[in-house]
């Protein structure tokens, strides 16, 4: 396969992972190529499980797109309020701290709620609310337009918005945590965020439910040994043992942690 070819389906597949699906028609006045050029990227690309073709579009496959916001933030309350509480146990008044997308985050802000003086720089509209009541906080916001039903602002101005600040903490969840322990996003632009955030705080603080181990999604980003915390509602299933394992002198197991 010649480089030329390999960058463009490298590029269509960046697209789809970003947007959930593009046309065909799009992309061969994308990539300035015909349509019948793109048909053959798009038949190979669609040889694998994450990409489909439907109707003359190619988008990802069913297993691979996110649920929605609501729907997530409505299982496993008990396990997220843990993981909310005994994270929020690391977080003292007055510190500056980012706080990434996702309904694990939003579950540490809400119990963020009873500490002062916080300077939270966010992307999680429902965050910034929750911590919004008490008036000594100072909430931080980037432009955009805001991703509904999420309520939370993505884009390429987020990662610069993000790379403006340092903080003394970044709260951030994942979609999966596959078997080698990367962590995995439905969007680049998300992993992309991630990183940023990390590299701009002193402490990462990675919150996530036992349910994330093994799940799948599509953009790949940095590994779970790289975070200074892990904050979990319960162990995983056995296969992920060993995983643990290596990360156990930062890992907090929130359900049966002091509070």
């Amino acid at each position: 396969m010649s480089s030329k070819k390999a960058r463009r389906r490298a590029a269509i597949t960046t697209l789809v992972l970003e947007q959930g699906a593009v046309t065909v028609g799009s992309l061969a006045d994308r990539f300035g190529v015909s349509m019948q050029t793109i048909r053959r990227d798009v038949d190979t690309l669609c040889e694998g499980d994450m990409l489909h073709r439907v109707h003359g579009r190619i988008e990802l496959s069913e297993e691979f797109l996110n649920t929605p916001f609501d729907q997530r933030a409505g299982t496993n309350l008990m396990g997220k309020r843990a993981i909310g509480e005994a994270t929020a146990n690391l977080i003292p008044d007055g510190s500056t701290l980012f706080i990434s997308i996702g309904s694990t985050p939003l579950s540490v802000a809400q119990s963020l709620r009873r500490r002062k003086g916080l300077t939270v720089i966010t992307n999680n509209l429902s965050a910034a609310m929750a911590l919004s009541e008490e008036v000594s906080n100072r909430i931080i916001l980037p432009g955009g337009e805001v991703r509904l039903p999420d309520r939370d602002i993505m884009g390429g101005g987020v990662l610069e918005f993000f790379g403006g600040f340092r903080a003394d903490f970044a709260v951030f969840g994942a979609a999966g945590i596959s078997q080698d322990g990367g962590l995995l996003e439905f969007h680049t632009t998300e992993v992309r965020v991630t990183q940023k955030i990390c590299e701009n705080a002193q402490q990462s603080l990675l919150v996530i439910d036992s349910s994330k181990f093994g799940r799948q999604a599509p953009a790949l980003g940095i590994n779970i040994a790289e975070m200074d915390r892990i904050i979990i509602d319960r162990p995983p299933v056995d296969r992920f043992a060993s995983l643990l394992t290596n990360i156990n002198d930062r890992l907090i197991v929130a359900e049966g942690h002091p509070r």
